[in-house]
């Protein structure tokens, strides 16, 4: 056995999610650790089948920017702007968007 290979120690793995959103911060990414955030409120603040049709994607100008798959979907994510607003403000207080912007083009994964 290699000396490199007896000094290992095997750990459980870490859970990275946590950390991700400061370590872009430390790294001058306030923006895209604010989307992170947001990313990881997601679901929780628009239901499980808005979240698997649509996703944020980047943050101008305190809108959020938000992909979506298909026309309809944005249509309806559309009419429903002021609840998904409210329910992110609940969730995330100050670090809420102050708009939404949808588009089509992403593709879920399979």
């Amino acid at each position: 056995m290699s000396p490199a290979k007896r000094g290992r120690r095997r750990s459980e793995p870490l859970e990275v999610g946590p950390i991700i959103g400061s370590v872009l911060e430390d790294l001058g990414l306030e923006a895209a650790a604010h989307v992170f955030r947001i990313g990881e409120e997601w679901a929780t603040s628009v239901g499980a089948e808005v979240a698997e049709h649509a996703r944020p994607i980047g943050m101008r100008a305190g809108v959020l920017e938000v992909e979506v798959d298909t026309s309809v979907w944005c249509q309806q994510l559309q009419l429903r702007r002021v609840e998904i607003l409210e329910n992110l403000r609940s969730r995330l207080g100050d670090q809420a968007p102050s708009g939404l912007r949808f588009r089509v083009g992403y593709t879920p994964r399979i």
